[in-house]
């Protein structure tokens, strides 16, 4: 299988095996109008398997959304076909709308336009809680 070359774009690697259609959706790569892959399963000697996905245009990502799904990603700024920067977005404090609060007595469920926020209150075990209720996500 041959995957062209990213000259300038984003690379992002170390994606746990399984989870890189679902940061593709996420991050609504499908809107884009560049040439995007998506290549699932490839070999890793930390993980055994991993996720890749290759983006040739540079764009604003969303790090709390990356950290948050992977915390062990890495992702790649490449320029002029050299890779010029290395993020790893880690576990974010606070997420905004990105999960939904199951609780069905939160204030989130009866105020439909309140934002869903959610706080990391455990790093080690990734736990995040409702601001509102407190509910576990």
């Amino acid at each position: 299988m041959i995957i062209g070359t990213i000259v300038n774009g984003l690379v992002i690697d170390h994606i746990p095996a399984g989870k890189g259609m679902e940061l593709y959706l996420h991050l609504g790569l499908d809107k884009l109008s560049c040439e995007v892959a998506l290549i699932r399963n490839a070999p890793s000697d930390k993980f055994g398997k991993k996720d890749i996905i290759k983006i040739a245009e540079k764009m604003d990502l969303d790090l709390d959304l990356l950290g948050f799904i992977a915390p062990q990603i890495t992702v790649n700024v490449i320029e002029n076909g050299e890779k010029v920067e290395k993020i790893h977005p880690a576990l974010p404090e606070k997420l905004t709308n990105v999960i939904r609060c199951r609780n069905p007595r939160c204030i989130t469920s009866i105020e439909q336009e309140l934002p869903h926020v959610f706080r990391l209150t455990d790093a080690e075990s990734g736990t995040y809680r409702c601001i509102y209720c407190d509910t576990k996500a």
